[in-house]
């Protein structure tokens, strides 16, 4: 993060812990066969909400608890070279500035490593009702900062239903009733008043993600109701859940654990070591794959 007045250097992709990809559409092309000039503010514009995302920050709620919003104040660009149709692009996305009132963002729209379009948008933090500004929350500081710093977005905590199930249920219940249709009757069972819990928080202490482990004998245990609110996933969020359910496991004195994954997601557990051990099944109304992996 540049701190005095000078020009900043111009940016690398290295610089970037938030890289947005996307892929040039027809309809973004001009009649010169190269992205029209315009479409790089929506570009940018779309990888700032990715910039949210991956601090794990569900915009709309978590500004109604800084009691603010974001307006943009100004915009700048500075073409380099073309995208095309169908190219592959990735836009960058980092703090520049973060004054009293406002903060500037740099963008940067590479192909591969080249540097194609950069550009600056300076936001002003201000009261929604009025528009005027003012000084940017504390927390909201803070959270950006340790951001760019690389720190982690969420903390985990492990629990019994009793002791974080509050904050699990409409989680869950979003995620698997209103999104995904599960039947209701089917999300909620016996077995969370005996599983080990996770709800993963944000640097807000909002909840964003929920899970648990049954053990089902003394040797294996079951992760499941894995839910990650739509508005953070890609932030690792999930990912951070899993590893402290696998320790819990460890913890309990399992030796593996088995999980059932929406087809969708597979290669998510897959990263995380698991590995396919069932043919496609369908559990809620949602193709399925059993998955298990060692705790050791």
């Amino acid at each position: 993060m540049n701190t005095d007045s000078t020009q900043p250097a111009l940016p690398e992709r290295r610089d970037f812990r938030c890289l947005d990809p996307l892929r040039v559409r027809w309809a973004e092309v001009d009649l010169q066969k190269i992205v029209f000039n315009g479409h790089y503010l929506m570009y940018f514009d779309t990888a700032v909400g990715a910039y949210w995302r991956q601090m794990a920050m569900p915009y709309h709620e978590a500004m109604h608890l800084l009691e603010g919003d974001l307006y943009v104040r100004k915009a700048s660009l500075e073409y380099e070279a073309s995208a095309r149709y169908d190219d592959q692009l990735h836009i960058g996305m980092r703090l520049l500035r973060l004054g009293r009132s406002s903060m500037t963002l740099q963008a940067c729209a590479f192909k591969g490593q080249r540097r194609l379009v950069h550009g600056e948008i300076i936001y002003v933090f201000a009261d929604p009702t009025t528009q005027t500004s003012r000084p940017i929350p504390d927390a909201l500081r803070a959270w950006i900062q340790a951001f760019e710093a690389g720190e982690p977005m969420v903390n985990v905590q492990c629990g019994t239903w009793d002791e974080i199930g509050a904050d699990a249920a409409p989680l869950r219940h979003a995620v698997f009733v209103e999104e995904q249709g599960v039947p209701v009757e089917i999300e909620r069972d016996a077995q969370d008043l005996s599983a080990r819990h996770v709800v993963a928080r944000n640097r807000l202490g909002q909840a964003v993600g929920a899970g648990r482990l049954v053990a089902l004998d003394g040797r294996v245990g079951k992760i499941g109701r894995m839910a990650v609110l739509p508005t953070v996933r890609g932030a690792s969020v999930g990912r951070e859940m899993l590893t402290a359910l696998v320790s819990e496991a460890r913890h309990a004195g399992l030796q593996s654990v088995i999980l059932h994954a929406q087809s969708p997601v597979v290669g998510f557990y897959q990263r995380q070591g698991f590995e396919i051990c069932s043919e496609p099944f369908e559990e809620a109304g949602i193709e399925h794959l059993k998955m298990q992996r060692s705790v050791a």
